[in-house]
């Protein structure tokens, strides 16, 4: 009995520890997208971006499996942001659509908490400046890792312009996905090194419906239909709620939760922004075919990168080392996940 008490007592201050971010380290779950030198498709944003060819990669990475939880950005916060100079923390996230991250303290000793519920919760509210930050203290080992060098070069930089200027490093080890990093993971069919892409994020053609059912029957996703999937308090549904709804490559919530941010530039109408895919857990029901329509991979949209929004979080990359790239090549040869055909 004194065994399991102590075994009990141990597991509930890991569990304290990674919600507070008092000293966790981030596990990030990825899953390796292979068939390297892939073709793209013809897709894009039509009246507000030029079609372009999307998802050709011509080298093995491995992608988030899920969307940066907002459990990890705290751990992220209580790590570099006692400060917080670079405004990663937006006290927005504590609004009705918020991610429900609480900022207590003083400039110099901030500290950050989040409730177990909400833990498991994609972010939101964070600009692509914020993502950025995020992936070069990915980058940097955690812990007191440097945010401004590493993954990006970002040296302070907050402006809109300087970010949009901001590439990535050639010895990156985290980062944003690009366009075509992230369209590959939630849309190809992981066939082999082919141009065949599935419309929607779910492994199939057919669309997704947004319910939470048990067990989860696949092709569904969180995103607006008439209703929400999950209305107040919550909105997003945990990570990975639907089980069997993942892309060819075993991602989850490509499409809907929350847009996710791009690496990429893309010229719009109105200027260069970074671009954003995936679709979110819903909005002005008079606009209900297009946000639905937006979880297709035919749709993107767009953002300053310096924008935060309810709707808006992130997923990040891992990118392996040079030596390893041929080896990660390879297992896409032998790794092919079964697939639903709807």
């Amino acid at each position: 009995m004194m065994r399991w008490m102590i075994l009990i007592s141990i597991a509930a201050a890991v569990v304290l520890a990674c919600v507070s971010g008092t000293w966790a380290d981030v596990v990030m779950d990825t899953v390796p997208v292979g068939n390297s030198g892939n073709t793209g498709e013809l897709s894009g944003g039509g009246v507000y971006a030029p079609n372009r060819i999307c998802g050709a990669v011509d080298y093995g990475y491995n992608i988030g499996k899920h969307e940066v939880t907002a459990g990890q950005y705290t751990e992220f916060l209580n790590a570099v942001a006692a400060s917080d100079p670079y405004g990663l923390y937006n006290s927005s996230m504590t609004n009705p659509y918020g991610c429900q991250i609480q900022r207590n303290g003083l400039p110099g000793t901030y500290s950050y908490s989040i409730a177990t519920d909400w833990a498991n919760r994609p972010v939101n509210y964070v600009s692509w400046g914020d993502a950025a930050r995020f992936a070069n203290w990915m980058h940097n080992g955690q812990g007191s890792g440097d945010t401004e060098d590493g993954s990006y070069f970002l040296n302070g930089t907050t402006s809109i312009e300087a970010l949009l200027a901001i590439t990535r490093e050639a010895d990156a080890t985290w980062a944003i996905p690009t366009e075509d990093e992230w369209y590959k993971a939630a849309y190809h069919k992981n066939d082999g090194v082919t141009g065949n892409y599935w419309g929607w994020p779910t492994g199939t053609d057919a669309v997704p419906s947004n319910d939470v059912l048990t067990p989860d029957p696949g092709n569904n996703a969180n995103f607006w239909q008439g209703d929400y999937t999950v209305g107040s308090p919550y909105w997003t549904t945990e990570v990975g709620e639907f089980e069997n709804s993942d892309s060819p490559y075993g991602t989850f919530d490509q499409g809907g939760n929350l847009w996710e941010w791009n690496e990429t530039v893309v010229a719009y109408v109105w200027g260069e922004q970074h671009g954003m895919r995936g679709g979110s857990f819903g909005g002005n029901p008079s606009h209900v075919g297009f946000l639905h329509a937006m979880a297709r991979a035919a749709s993107l949209t767009d953002g300053f990168p310096s924008g935060e929004a309810g709707h808006l979080g992130f997923r990040v990359a891992s990118i392996p080392e040079p030596a390893t790239l041929s080896l990660l090549a390879l297992s896409g040869l032998f790794v092919l996940r079964r697939r639903r055909v709807t």
